[in-house]
């Protein structure tokens, strides 16, 4: 019994002397905490994705995709960090449906690829976490339309997104949540715009110093609209997997299952992240 008491005290001690350099470094999760990397900290994360039966509404393709994410993260003081995220993806077109869009796409071809969209947020913590109160934060995100509907996984839409955030560690756990609301452009009239609510929750269980297991359920489904339009369809995903830290390098991988038809059916994810003290 007292080992066992130790042993979570150790993981506990360990986590929180970690502070915000572990708990920024998220992957392979998509859920935001509140905390931040630290004041001149930069860090890099990139990565391998899949997902089986991905489906694109506006172009009406169904395939197997292949995503390479990355991303950019720059602590800025003590309560704030500028994100940046990118990658590229790959779809191999295994059928067509009619879509608004998809005489965009040649009918020739069997794959296609595209740039995944660039997103800049800002991320702000504005309550510290207590003994007995979490950590609180907000999050403003914005998507710009880089992945063109020619390619047929692209929107041509600018999007917004505002979250707040809250975390909290309780012994060797880590819980984060996220709730916010979405203004997304309409891909086929200009003047148009959905209202979405976006949301998550993630759970972390530190196994030892080093090694993480962790979860997420998270979605996105569009306000006041009985038929959303293309491309705003509900979202909906389940992850888990696990995360090693290395020094400054943590690997993670783990998979993925989409419970809404947007999302994929299942994937498989790998990836590494890097800290470190880009200036001071």
């Amino acid at each position: 019994m007292r080992r066992a008491l130790l042993l979570h005290v150790l993981i506990a001690a360990a986590w929180l002397q970690a502070g915000a350099l572990a708990r920024a470094q998220q992957r392979p999760l998509t859920t935001e905490d509140p905390e931040v990397i630290g004041d001149g900290r930069l860090l890099v994360e990139a990565g391998v994705e899949t997902g089986s039966n991905a489906w694109y509404p506006l172009s009406g393709l169904h395939g197997d995709r292949f995503a390479v994410p990355v991303g950019v993260c720059l602590g800025i003081g003590r309560y704030a960090e500028l994100q940046v995220d990118t990658g590229y993806n790959w779809l191999g077109i295994d059928s067509r449906e009619d879509a608004p869009l998809a005489f965009r796409v040649p009918a020739d071809i069997t794959r296609t690829s595209d740039i995944i969209d660039v997103t800049v947020a800002t991320k702000l913590r504005v309550l510290a976490e207590g003994r007995h109160r979490p950590s609180m934060g907000v999050r403003f995100e914005t998507r710009l339309p880089n992945a063109s509907n020619e390619s047929g996984l692209g929107l041509d839409t600018t999007d917004f997104f505002f979250s707040i955030l809250a975390g909290k560690t309780i012994g060797s756990f880590r819980i984060v949540g996220n709730a916010g609301i979405g203004i997304l452009g309409n891909p086929l009239v200009a003047t148009i715009q959905s209202d979405a609510f976006r949301g998550g929750l993630s759970i972390a269980y530190a196994v030892t110093r080093a090694v993480d297991v962790v979860g997420e359920i998270r979605g996105q489904e569009v306000w006041f609209a009985t038929v959303p339009p293309p491309g705003a369809e509900p979202l909906g995903e389940i992850r888990t997997g696990v995360r090693y830290t290395r020094g400054r390098l943590r690997f993670d991988g783990g998979v993925l299952f989409g419970f809404t038809e947007r999302s994929p059916d299942f994937g498989v994810i790998a990836g590494m992240t890097l800290v470190t003290q880009a200036f001071r």
